[in-house]
């Protein structure tokens, strides 16, 4: 069964949020062959977003820009106009994979949206979500930071952010098998709210969009890639 892709456009975030709890409670409810999976795509006014493990400490100047109090996981981030905005609505059980390859199928549905711009997306271990490197975003070589295949019996390292910016983040919620929130990827926005936070929790962790890179795109075209690259990669 096909995921259906659903444009929404700019739409308030608190809204949205209720509808795609709203869905996810339906289709809890129904048969899930009778609920085909959904995607949607938009962008949303300025807000700040803080997930279960946030901590207010994170939000220190939030001033006009409204927080939200959500049930995803992670910490706080920033959603504004300029970002396309991934909501996959995906039946796990159905589609045939667990939330840890759930994870990985956005972060490569992402990779391979910024490839096809020209630009090289890269994993930090420990840390979920995209990145690119600052002085070669377009360069191929691999992160000394990638996560790496842990040693049994050490510690796990804190993630390393050194001469990366962060494009795209990603924060869940799984509900009986079901998944809502989702992926948010920087095209051309205000970045000034993000000085306002410690975005995802990490103090000095900088946050970059397409446009700052050089990579002028049209919101539209960036988030029909997007969409195209996550229904085709969150396919069971």
């Amino acid at each position: 069964m096909d995921i259906v892709i659903k444009q929404l456009g700019r739409v308030d975030y608190e809204p949205t949020y209720a509808a795609m709890q709203a869905f996810t409670d339906q289709r809890c409810q129904q048969p899930a062959q009778n609920l085909p999976d959904e995607l949607w795509i938009c962008e949303h006014p300025p807000v700040f977003t803080q997930g279960l493990a946030g901590k207010p400490e994170h939000i220190f100047l939030p001033g006009d820009i409204p927080v939200v109090q959500t049930n995803r996981g992670g910490q706080v981030t920033y959603h504004g106009p300029g970002q396309v905005v991934g909501y996959p609505l995906i039946d796990l059980k159905r589609a045939g994979y667990f939330v840890k390859e759930y994870v990985y199928r956005i972060e490569e549905a992402v990779i391979r949206t910024l490839l096809h711009f020209g630009v090289t997306g890269h994993r930090v271990g420990g840390a979920p979500g995209i990145y690119v490197r600052l002085d070669d975003p377009f360069g191929h070589a691999p992160l000394p930071q990638r996560p790496q295949k842990k040693v049994p019996g050490s510690e796990a390292l804190e993630p390393d952010f050194t001469g990366l910016g962060k494009i795209a983040a990603l924060g869940i919620k799984v509900s009986r098998n079901c998944t809502y929130h989702g992926v948010a990827l920087n095209v051309a926005m205000d970045l000034q709210p993000y000085l306002r936070i410690n975005p995802c929790g990490y103090n000095g962790l900088r946050t970059i969009d397409l446009s700052t890179i050089g990579v002028s795109v049209p919101w539209n075209e960036a988030a029909d890639v997007l969409s195209h690259k996550l229904a085709s990669y969150l396919a069971p």
